[in-house]
């Protein structure tokens, strides 16, 4: 066995009882699955935030693998569209996003005298991601960080145990695709969820929808960026239908937290853009 995969598992039996927030991602999926089996199931709760910024194929994933691995999966409803702050979307909104999943994950871990754990690897230590501190603040722990784990170990190792989630793409909750300072509501998650799932019907895997109003901005690969051309119509018609009146491509591709810049932009003018 790796140094690496034993890192972990030590770093697991060191927490002990633990629960894993499972978005079903590459991430919190391999941390669940490892968690499993370094400590049993009587020892790891998978629970499941679900909320409208979690997308309706993400939730039912989520379902699906924790029946696949025999996980022991609850899920439990998060009500971050009831704090006004995380509505008006500033800077702080990862934060508080966190807080509210503490919230409802803390009864849970005190029930169970475990930990909450978050599947945050390397990698998401840098860009903005205040969500982290304040999951850290109120007890989280980050066994992948502490292990050493890249992105790229994550998806290694999910492939060398045989998990279906090792390629899978990466998918940030639905208010990530929200400018800063744009309102984050229900309509606007339901818009933004319908163009994703439209578009993955036509073919594409790793995408965003940025949502700008009335202007759905798509991001996708370079190396998929003709494959969007070519079916444009097809493309025009999926967005259109879940709400938008425009639709354009960022001849950029994707890029991961590039709502992000704005905040770069404000801390180089000498402005606070928060943690």
């Amino acid at each position: 066995m790796s140094a690496e995969l034993s890192a972990l598992e030590g770093v697991l039996d060191e927490l002990g009882p633990v629960v894993v927030a499972f978005s079903g991602g590459a991430d919190s999926a391999f941390l669940a699955r490892v968690a499993h089996d370094t400590l049993g199931p009587s020892r790891v709760l998978c629970a499941t935030a679900f909320s409208a910024s979690l997308a309706p194929e993400e939730a039912a994933d989520c379902r699906a693998l924790a029946a696949e691995w025999g996980l022991r999966w609850v899920g439990v409803a998060t009500g971050e569209l009831e704090d006004r702050g995380y509505v008006a979307n500033g800077p702080d909104r990862c934060a508080r996003c966190k807080t509210a999943l503490m919230g409802a994950l803390g009864p849970l871990a005190a029930a169970e005298a475990a930990t909450v754990v978050l599947g945050v690897n390397v990698n998401d230590l840098g860009d903005h991601r205040p969500g982290q501190a304040a999951a850290a603040g109120l007890g989280a722990a980050f066994p992948l960080v502490a292990a050493g784990f890249t992105k790229a170990d994550v998806r290694r190792w999910s492939r060398r145990l045989g998990l279906r989630t090792w390629d899978k793409p990466a998918a940030a909750c639905l208010a990530s695709r929200v400018p800063y300072g744009t309102p984050v509501t229900l309509g606007t998650l339901g818009s933004v969820a319908r163009a994703e799932s439209a578009l993955r019907a036509l073919g594409l895997g790793q995408l965003r929808v940025r949502h700008h109003g009335d202007v759905a901005r798509i991001e996708v690969p370079e190396d998929d960026l003709g494959r969007v051309v070519a079916r444009r119509f097809a493309v025009v018609e999926a967005v259109r239908r879940a709400g938008y009146a425009y639709v354009a491509l960022d001849l950029e591709g994707f890029v991961s937290g590039s709502l992000n810049r704005v905040l770069a932009g404000a801390r180089s003018a000498g402005g606070q853009a928060g943690s």
